[in-house]
Formats: structure tokens, C-alpha cells, sequence
């Protein structure tokens, strides 16, 4: 099947700046035929792939099957940036779940991004990284809770990387003053994340795995001691299976689906900002103290990449570009004309407690989503995680099937509906 440049996802809209910066995108063929392996898996994304290379590398037999292309999804399109530790500041997890388990979150979400890094350098695949991401509070009232942040990211967590601005160096470091403080980071950066969505598969195929795009799973079940994984041309047999597909699990199994909502984020690419100096002028990615978060960096070419407009339904706008333009130009009242060269969207599966989704939903089969916009680099290590639990190596994985994930409220008919009023509450919130 021939695959243009142009090349249009049927599940999610818009040409990304990505894939038109990607370089070589190979393509895979799709399933055809019957295949038996030790693992199955659904979902070529990050999470899937890792857990395909490292268990193949290992000679474990694996058949992955992708229902689109591999990059289609949230892995290929989400905003880049890796930040640190988890959805929540380690002192609101600590709340909930006590210093222990919250540092141990902590340091594996360091050990994730150390692995991505490491993944891409030992790889040879070139993402882009670039270091630095500033942190800022769109309320002068969250000035002593950014304060406090860097405190105990170093004094409690061991992470010294973490600095507070105030009023005057937030505003000099983004070149906008529509934000009060915020927290500099130099532990962390951002990334080009097809460029490592590419590799990866690459990678994963030259181990061994059996990897297939365009090959969309229509139903699972287990018995006999075996996983069976149906699909329109062919049915693969396993001894057990992973389930990774985050905001795109449709129908395929019902335990996910009832924990895991897909909500749409959408992104736009500027012209570069050759007469703007002042818009970041460090190259830190940047994300805001929004429930609906904005999120943006200055990348590649010097162009502006912004995210920040999320719909709760599978619905998207007539015209991304136009949504955007509005957000940068209330940043960045200079760019309120900017040209948007490329603007897209995509799916991202979040949870309850906007943390991790990983669950045995049948007898040998797990389940791994819901990262709620912080997948990028805890994607990537829950599938490293999966492939050392299958091979007995590590059971780090148990400290996300540890967490209480609660399924959304309101059974299969009213989740979306209840979820659309709930989230455009707390947007409603952000403005005041």
C-alpha cells in the first residue's frame, strides 16, 4: 500500500509539522493471515512498541498489530514535551497516597525519562532534543504553591533541577506578560515525537517482532489458557496479550473503555518567529497551571508549536487553525496575525485521577493507558515495564496497578455526556 507524504490518519485530523518534518516514514505491511505468538499486542504506539523491541530482543515471540499507521495516534502527535515526575506535583500526590509511594513515583518517572534519552542515543535515533520547560501560573494566587514546588522537588525528592521565578523573570523568560510566576526546570526538555515514534518501530522490527499497521483488532477473548485477538484478515493466538491503545479503544474491551476517556487536543504550527526574539528566547518548552492546559515551545526552525484547546467529544473544529491563533494571541498579543502553517489534533486517553490506567482486564491480559497529557515518557517505560514483568525481571510495574483508577461515572451511554460537563466546569474555572 503506497503511502504519500500527504498522507491524511482517518483518526485524527490535520497534517502535523511533524509528519512534514519527519524525514524517511517507512511503511509495514498489514496482517495478513494467522499468526501465533507468546505475546500479542494491540496498539503501536509508544507503550506497545517498547514492550514489542524489549520483548523481542529478549526472544520473546510477539505479534503487534496497529490499527492505522504508526504514528497516527497520540505518540505521533502529542506536544513533545517530557516534564518530570507524574500528572500530579509529587507533594498533591503525596497527599493522597503518602510519601513512600509518591517519592517511588517520583524516581520511576525520572528513571523514564533517563530511558527515553538513553533509548534514542544507544539508537541512533535523532529526536531533536532540546533542554529546559517553565512551568507558569496563570493566578497571582498560586505564587507560594510554585514557591514551595522547587523546595520539595529538592529537598523531599532529591531533584535540585527546579528553580522559582518570579513575576519579572517569568515574564522575561516566556517574552509575554500574561503569567505571575512559575518554576524553571532544567532537568527535563522536549522532543520531536514522530522522529521517535519512526525509530522505535524500527528498532523494534530489526529485534524481531512481527509488527503490522493498518490492522485494527475487532475483538479479544480469552480461554483455554490462550489470548485470541481477532481482526479482518486473520486472527492472532497468544499466551498472553497487551492491550495499548489509550483514547483509541473504541469498543475492543469493555474494562478499559469504562476507565479510559478519549477527550481531543488540538495543536498549531507558526511561521518561524524570525521577528519575534523576545518569544522564549531560551528554548524552553512551557506549560501553564490550566486544568485545560496550554502548552507551547519554540522548536525546530524557531517556529512556534502551540497546544491548547481540548473538546470533550469526538467532534472536531471546522477550522483548528483559527482556535489556536486566538489562544497564542492572548500570550502573545504581537502574533495575533501569525500564520499558522499547519494545525492538527488526535485523541488522548485520560482517567478519573488523571493518572495511569494499568489493570489485568482478563486472565493474561494487561492493559496500559490513560496517561492524561503526560504520556510522552512514562508511555515509553510502561511498555519497558510490561516486557520486564512478562520476563520476570522487575515488578515495577505494580506501583501503577497499585493506584485506585475509578471507572467513570455512568455506565457506557452516559460517560461522554458526564464527562463533557465535568471538564467544562473546571475550564469555566480556569478564568477565574
Amino acid at each position: 500500500m503506497a503511502l504519500q507524504e500527504t498522507w491524511q490518519s482517518p483518526i485524527a485530523p490535520g497534517l502535523s509539522w511533524y509528519q512534514a518534518t519527519v524525514g524517511e516514514r517507512p511503511t509495514y505491511p498489514a496482517l495478513d493471515g494467522s499468526r501465533t505468538s507468546d505475546v500479542a499486542i494491540v496498539g503501536g504506539g509508544y507503550t506497545g512498541l517498547q514492550a514489542a523491541y524489549n520483548l523481542a530482543k529478549s526472544g520473546v515471540s510477539v505479534v503487534l498489530i496497529e490499527a492505522c499507521r504508526f504514528g497516527d495516534g497520540a505518540s505521533g502527535r502529542n506536544g513533545g514535551q517530557l516534564g518530570t515526575g507524574q500528572r500530579w506535583w509529587p507533594e498533591e500526590l503525596e497527599e493522597k497516597i503518602g510519601y513512600e509511594r509518591s517519592k517511588a513515583l517520583f524516581n520511576l518517572a525520572e528513571a523514564a525519562k533517563r530511558h527515553l534519552i538513553d533509548f534514542a542515543r544507544e539508537h541512533q535515533i535523532e529526536i531533536d532534543y532540546a533542554p529546559g520547560q517553565l512551568n507558569v501560573a496563570h493566578k497571582a494566587s498560586y505564587k507560594r504553591d510554585y514557591y514551595e514546588n522547587a523546595e520539595i522537588a529538592a529537598l523531599r525528592y532529591g531533584y535540585p533541577h527546579l528553580s522559582f521565578m518570579d513575576e519579572e523573570e517569568t515574564q522575561e523568560r516566556l517574552g509575554s506578560k500574561r503569567f505571575h510566576c512559575g518554576v524553571r526546570d532544567v532537568g527535563t526538555g522536549h522532543i520531536h515525537p514522530l522522529k521517535l515514534l519512526v525509530g522505535l518501530a524500527r528498532v523494534a522490527a530489526n529485534a524481531g517482532a512481527e509488527i503490522f499497521e493498518m490492522t485494527k483488532a475487532t475483538a479479544i477473548r480469552q480461554g483455554g489458557g490462550k489470548v485470541t485477538i481477532e481482526t479482518e484478515k486473520g486472527t492472532i493466538t497468544a499466551n498472553r496479550a497487551l492491550i495499548a491503545c489509550d483514547g483509541h479503544i473504541d469498543g475492543l474491551e469493555p474494562v478499559t473503555a469504562s476507565h479510559v476517556m478519549p477527550i481531543r487536543s488540538f495543536i498549531g504550527a507558526t511561521a518561524p518567529l524570525d521577528g519575534h526574539p523576545d518569544v522564549l528566547p531560551g528554548g524552553e518548552a512551557v506549560a501553564d497551571s490550566r486544568f485545560v492546559v496550554r502548552y507551547f515551545r519554540k522548536f525546530g526552525d524557531g517556529r512556534l508549536l502551540f497546544g491548547g484547546r481540548e473538546a470533550y467529544t469526538s467532534d472536531n473544529p471546522r477550522d483548528i487553525s483559527e482556535h489556536i491563533r486566538r489562544q497564542i494571541a492572548e500570550i502573545y498579543p504581537g502574533l495575533k496575525d501569525i500564520e499558522i502553517t499547519h494545525s492538527w489534533g488526535g485523541s488522548v486517553g485520560i482517567t478519573m485521577p488523571r493518572q495511569p490506567f494499568v489493570r489485568e482486564v482478563m486472565p493474561g491480559v494487561i492493559s496500559i493507558g490513560g496517561y492524561s497529557g503526560h504520556g510522552v515518557m512514562l508511555s515509553n517505560y510502561c511498555g519497558k515495564l510490561y516486557a520486564e514483568t512478562v520476563l520476570g525481571k522487575s515488578n515495577d510495574l505494580d506501583l501503577f496497578t497499585s493506584l485506585d483508577i475509578p471507572a467513570f461515572p455512568g455506565g457506557a451511554r452516559m460517560r461522554a455526556p458526564l464527562l463533557f460537563l465535568a471538564l467544562s466546569w473546571f475550564a469555566l474555572r480556569d478564568k477565574f
